[in-house]
């Protein structure tokens, strides 16, 4: 069943995009990730335009983060003093983002641009993510305890403290600023929550404990997602409803069948499951940058001018 999607300029189908809306439903519930980071290059690969890509997988973003952020309360694993101020550098960070989109996309650069920090982002990532795991297996089958981490570091002796009582830290407002901006400015040139970097970032380096960083990491994620969408919506005119609402729809079924798979594995299996998935995409990516396309030149038919 093809269906025409108006801003993307493209006829799709339908089962194809409930489908891949439902792999990364699946993985979301399996992983704990939005899943973004890895929906959006797969809207490349089935012929979406990147610029339509981003701006709608924000959108699909905002209502998976917000079903999981309303379990995370019901917890009380959410740090919202810590959320805020995440919130804060994300916004900033969004609207430079968006800005720089713009620049971009009125140069013509922009498909390179988001390739190329998929590329980057998802090659750092997922080997960073293989090693790890492997490491981890290693020592449960060598019966080893885990590695503690260190309790004070560099970012203790920054101006600026602050009490974060749920997370049971006193640092400086300073890191989680700037974590914000970093992920604000992913969010809005590659259309992903940023979970995949945001959730390391609060474990090592501003020490949170694991219990309430993912409840923290989606309620931040939500408000700057929602952001950025708005923005390219209003000013690039990017955002495609119609493929917004198949991936909602997918995403959602997928993400209650991935919770009941991801309590059967271990962490560590997981991870790794999740490590070699991301790679796997980012050698695609890096193969459809390298390899010389087989029509050097293709002639717009939309456009209008």
């Amino acid at each position: 069943m093809q269906i025409y999607l108006p801003i993307a300029e493209v006829s799709v189908n339908a089962f194809l995009l409930l489908g891949l809306g439902g792999i990364v439903g699946i993985l979301s519930g399996m992983f704990g990730v939005g899943g973004g980071f890895l929906m959006t290059p797969l809207l490349f690969f089935i012929g979406i335009p990147p610029a339509v890509a981003v701006a709608t997988e924000a959108n699909q973003i905002v209502a998976s983060s917000f079903s999981g952020v309303l379990a995370h309360f019901r917890r009380k694993t959410v740090d919202l003093r810590m959320g805020t101020v995440l919130l804060v550098g994300g916004l900033c960070g969004a609207a430079v983002g968006v800005v720089l989109f713009n620049y971009l996309k009125s140069m013509g650069q922009v498909d390179l641009l988001v390739k190329l920090c998929y590329v980057v982002f998802l090659g750092i990532i997922g080997g960073m993510m293989f090693f790890e795991s492997l490491r981890a297996i290693r020592k449960s089958r060598a019966g080893g305890p885990p590695p503690k981490r260190k309790k004070h570091t560099f970012i203790h002796k920054m101006p600026f403290k602050m009490r974060f009582r749920t997370s049971g830290l006193y640092i400086s407002v300073i890191p989680p600023l700037i974590v914000g901006v970093c992920v604000g400015i992913l969010a809005a040139i590659m259309g992903v929550g940023g979970g995949f970097i945001m959730v390391p970032a609060m474990i090592y380096l501003l020490g949170m404990p694991t219990k309430v960083v993912v409840g923290t990491s989606l309620f931040q994620i939500i408000f700057v997602t929602a952001f950025t969408t708005l923005l390219h919506a209003t000013t690039n005119y990017t955002v495609d409803i119609a493929l917004a609402v198949l991936l909602l729809v997918g995403g959602v079924i997928g993400a209650q069948i991935g919770t009941r798979i991801g309590t059967k594995l271990k962490a560590e299996q997981l991870r790794i499951l999740l490590a070699m998935m991301v790679l796997a995409v980012c050698f695609k990516l890096a193969l459809d940058l390298l390899i010389e396309p087989s029509e050097l030149y293709s002639i717009g038919t939309g456009g209008g001018h």
